[in-house]
């Protein structure tokens, strides 16, 4: 099974989202120019600074001043390093904040793609439109997610038919089975 590329570029957007010490929302951004990955960000506090993660967010007007936005992350990285993010594309786990598309767009970025939709302004899409930079919703579909599915749910059958043969409490033995359900129907 291989991966599209814009599912690939996306996966790595979500695995950078684990590096995240936002404790509210981790957020991953790859910019990528001619199927190259030139950048990537999470949102985290500054190199060096205190952590959400270890001390909490320091909120202003509902937002945290500690945090620096993946997207913004990338686009930094790229400045520093003299990267040129011009006619480059960036892969975001969810719809950039205004900030960010206001960023995205002066930093030359043409296309968007994002996994989830999250307070999508409506000026942040106006300002796409208007500077005609691209945004295209890739819903992120993990490959590992499916890899051992049928293995497990094989097993998890196994131990229910198991207990079931030894009389187990039929209370537990069906909170046993919606518990195995619900693992294997959520999406």
């Amino acid at each position: 099974m291989r991966l599209s590329w814009d599912q690939f570029f996306m996966a790595q957007s979500h695995l950078i989202a684990n590096r995240s010490t936002c404790t509210r929302l981790a957020v991953g951004a790859t910019i990528v120019r001619d199927r190259r990955i030139i950048a990537a960000g999470y949102n985290g506090s500054i190199s060096g600074g205190v952590h959400c993660s270890d001390e909490g967010c320091y909120v202003i007007d509902g937002h945290c001043v500690r945090t620096i936005h993946a997207e913004m992350n990338a686009i930094l990285q790229c400045a520093k390093f003299g990267v040129p993010t011009q006619g480059s594309e960036i892969y975001v786990t969810h719809f950039p904040c205004l900030q960010c598309c206001k960023a995205i767009i002066q930093s030359g970025v043409t296309k968007v793609y994002y996994a989830n939709d999250y307070k999508n302004h409506p000026y942040a899409i106006e300002l796409f439109e208007s500077a005609k930079v691209e945004t295209i919703h890739v819903p992120y579909e993990n490959p590992l997610d499916d890899l051992y599915a049928q293995d497990k749910l094989s097993f998890i059958a196994e131990l229910l038919s198991e207990l079931e043969a030894k009389q187990v409490d039929q209370d537990q033995l069906k909170a046993h089975y919606e518990r195995a359900q619900e693992l294997f129907t959520k999406r």
